[in-house]
């Protein structure tokens, strides 16, 4: 376990029996009222023990189901108040690490089926399958919300927890595309656009953190906005991005491709790509290397408003043919940093996969509320347990020899001993983490074979809902049968 991964456990590790992971994140939350913030934790608790699971199945009965319904809908209680807590939460773990840290940041949608769409916003118009009038397909209205988050990684891809969310929703359709062909976007203020939400979160997770010299804000090509490279820099943090455009550079009569075609190779670096389903196995990608140094300008409209910046350009390119089933890959990266850091960059994966559990695990989408503003309060509490979920996933990687306390409590950890197979490798003493979150897995269907790799989100989504039921029956076997 290397210090970065001892630091972090260590920051994570700070509970008693009487104090729960729940605890420390809502401890800081900013309701109004204390009974809410029972309500909070109570919610959060449950929701944790049957992650995925509907709210009624979750409340178990009437009176419990709708005191959640109101909490989802009162006036006085927004996603910003219930995430406040574990913001609160992420800082103190980034704190009691050290080094650097990674700041993910990404959109994803949250499609919802309803018959009325108004009353939680439109995401798109797609075409209906079948449907057609006088030869022309037809077209249905998605309803949903959108949520811009910005995850904190450790360099190893340790989660340590959110440091903002957005979410919002649109009352008609955006028609983005079609808007290029009337106007042109570099014309338009930043401060009126959907994608100001990217400035905002850079801004917001800085100074949560509290640690901007620290802190590396990672983004896809979607986050190639000038006015996000000066908000970075304003801040006093830096900034790891993916570009899409071609931008002036130097003096202005050339681009920052050209420049960067007449570069030599200066390196090759080697990276690890995941099996795709249904596509690519699994192996390793050969990348070339162009860097430099270059002075990049902004658009010609907005000139007038922001400087030209000094920045390094990292441009990868793969080596050879890929592998049929996936596209060659092709990273044009700008940093304020004056090394390469493809390593950070791959990271950046880590925050898709957060919002793949939301969606499969945590079955984000299958809810049947009714509003905007009860579903965002939901997902807010959804974004707490598939935190949760992640982090019991890449702990066991980062710090397999710490000990089990560290994620379990001692009754959970009593019960996976003696349901440990004999797959599983036995402790003496004291069980380690690893050894823990292995018989949790296997719970959820994991073998735990010698060749097969750790456990993923799935096996771990599931080990904990069945681990619930299985300390629940023994509880009551307990009180019934006095042993």
């Amino acid at each position: 376990m290397d210090t970065i991964a001892k630091t972090t456990a260590a920051a994570l590790g700070q509970r008693t029996t009487s104090a729960s992971w729940v605890d420390v994140e809502v401890r800081s939350c900013a309701l109004a009222d204390a009974r809410l913030e029972a309500r909070l934790k109570g919610l959060l608790s449950r929701q944790a023990e049957r992650p995925g699971a509907s709210l009624p199945m979750v409340c178990q009965d009437w009176a419990h189901a709708k005191a959640v319904y109101r909490f989802l809908d009162n006036a006085r209680v927004t996603d910003a108040q219930i995430l406040a807590g574990h913001f609160a939460a992420t800082a103190e773990r980034v704190a009691a690490c050290a080094g650097p840290v990674l700041v993910l940041h990404d959109t994803t949608e949250f499609s919802f089926e309803r018959s009325e769409p108004r009353a939680i916003g439109i995401l798109c118009k797609q075409h209906q399958r079948g449907a057609y009038v006088d030869g022309r397909p037809q077209q249905r209205t998605v309803c949903g919300l959108k949520m811009h988050s910005s995850l904190v990684v450790t360099p190893e891809g340790l989660p340590l927890g959110l440091a903002a969310v957005k979410f919002f929703t649109r009352s008609r359709f955006h028609g983005a595309k079609a808007l290029k062909r009337t106007i042109n976007p570099t014309r338009v203020p930043i401060e009126t656009k959907e994608s100001y939400r990217w400035l905002q979160n850079v801004r917001e997770s800085t100074e949560r953190l509290a640690v901007p010299q620290r802190c590396v804000h990672v983004g896809d090509r979607e986050s190639d906005i000038c006015e996000l490279f000066c908000t970075a820099l304003a801040a006093g943090t830096h900034f790891l991005l993916r570009t899409c455009v071609d931008r002036l550079a130097v003096d202005g009569r050339t681009t920052v491709c050209r420049e960067m075609a007449v570069k030599r190779c200066k390196g090759l670096h080697r990276i690890e790509l995941p099996a795709q389903r249904g596509g690519a196995p699994a192996a390793t990608a050969q990348l070339e290397l162009r860097y430099a140094r270059l002075r990049v300008l902004p658009p010609i409209g907005k000139q007038a408003r922001y400087p030209a910046l000094d920045l390094t350009v990292l441009h990868a390119t793969e080596r050879g043919t890929p592998p049929t089933g996936r596209a060659p890959i092709e990273w044009k990266l700008v940093t304020d940093l004056p090394v390469r850091m493809l390593e950070w960059y791959a990271m950046r994966w880590r925050i898709e996969t957060f919002h793949k559990i939301l969606k499969s695990c945590c079955h984000a989408e299958d809810s049947k509320l009714r509003t905007a503003t009860r579903l965002a309060n939901f997902l807010a509490i959804l974004c707490v347990v598939g935190w949760r979920i992640f982090w019991l996933t890449m702990i066991n990687r980062a710090a397999p020899g710490a000990p089990a306390t560290l994620a379990f409590m001692p009754s959970e950890i009593a019960l996976l001993g003696r349901l440990r197979s004999s797959a599983a490798a036995p402790t003496s003493g004291a069980p380690a983490l690893a050894a823990c979150i292995t018989q949790l897995a296997c719970l959820g269907g994991y073998l735990a074979r010698s060749r097969d790799p750790p456990p993923g989100n799935l096996v771990i989504w599931r080990g904990m809902t069945r681990l619930l039921d299985i300390e629940l029956g023994y509880t009551l076997g307990v009180r019934d049968l006095g042993k």
